[in-house]
């Protein structure tokens, strides 16, 4: 499981006195118990890779903004310190589908469920995200399954 690789990456920075890399493990594990109280009173709960998936694909999308704010707000320290996290948060998330591995499942959804035009984003992305959610930034995905459509 996922969240036992964070717990274990932990203890191996803490042993390797690697601040940094403690840090960011660190950050995780408090998102991660975040999420877990928020889901406390949900009836419904996801399955425990996902759930951290999920968490870590929010907290690399923060980490992109937060580097392209303070490159333009001329912070360069700054967007250091966010790409060093980024590093250690995108070491978790599984392998994500190349450019072209993504546009082939969106041909062969497209095809699938038969999608014609605009109309049908919704379908296509919905199936997309239903069978390759984990593995591909949504939205990317969102941009060439518009080409593809239109």
């Amino acid at each position: 499981m996922l969240r036992d690789s964070i717990k274990a990456a932990q203890i191996s920075a803490m042993k390797a006195g690697d601040k940094p890399r403690l840090a960011a493990v660190r950050l995780i594990l408090a998102k991660l118990k975040d999420r877990d109280i928020e889901l406390r009173t949900v009836d419904k709960k996801p399955e425990d890779d996902d759930l951290v998936i999920e968490v870590l694909q929010k907290m690399v999308k923060q980490r992109r903004e937060s580097i392209q704010l303070f490159e333009d707000g001329g912070r360069p320290e700054r967007a250091a310190d966010e790409r060093a996290e980024l590093v250690v948060i995108e070491e978790f998330l599984p392998a994500q589908m190349s450019e072209d591995e993504t546009k082939a499942a969106i041909e062969s959804i497209k095809a699938e469920t038969g999608a014609a035009g605009m109309k049908d984003m919704g379908k296509v992305m919905a199936e997309l995200k239903a069978r390759h959610g984990n593995q591909l930034d949504m939205g990317k995905a969102s941009g060439w399954v518009k080409a593809a459509l239109s």
